[in-house]
């Protein structure tokens, strides 16, 4: 159990040390107002350090919106817990091209 612990703990801090890198990458590209094709290493890091954690994050919003949908539906929200569950994740893992953090 502890093998798996750290393996999440892991996964979650090179999550939030590539959200905080995006963070101040975007803040950056903003201030210079850069325009550039992404490196290598930034295709690598997306590909490993964010699409990896976000597929996750996917998975874990589909299970989470199916096993919630009974509730929701009672809320009359399911349209919205299926967007920020599973689409926003989804668009974000699948939708973007590699190496635009």
């Amino acid at each position: 159990m502890k093998r798996q612990n750290r393996k999440l703990v892991t996964y979650i801090l090179a999550f939030l040390i590539t959200m905080s890198h995006m963070s101040m990458a975007s803040a950056r590209s903003t201030f210079y107002n850069e325009a550039e094709e992404p490196t290598a290493g930034e295709m690598l890091a997306d590909t490993v350090l964010v699409r990896v954690p976000m597929l996750l994050a996917t998975v874990v919003g589909v299970v989470t919106f199916v096993v919630t949908l009974p509730l929701s539906a009672l809320g009359g929200n399911v349209g919205q817990a299926g967007n920020t569950l599973v689409l926003e994740p989804a668009e974000y893992t699948f939708l973007r091209p590699l190496g635009d953090l």
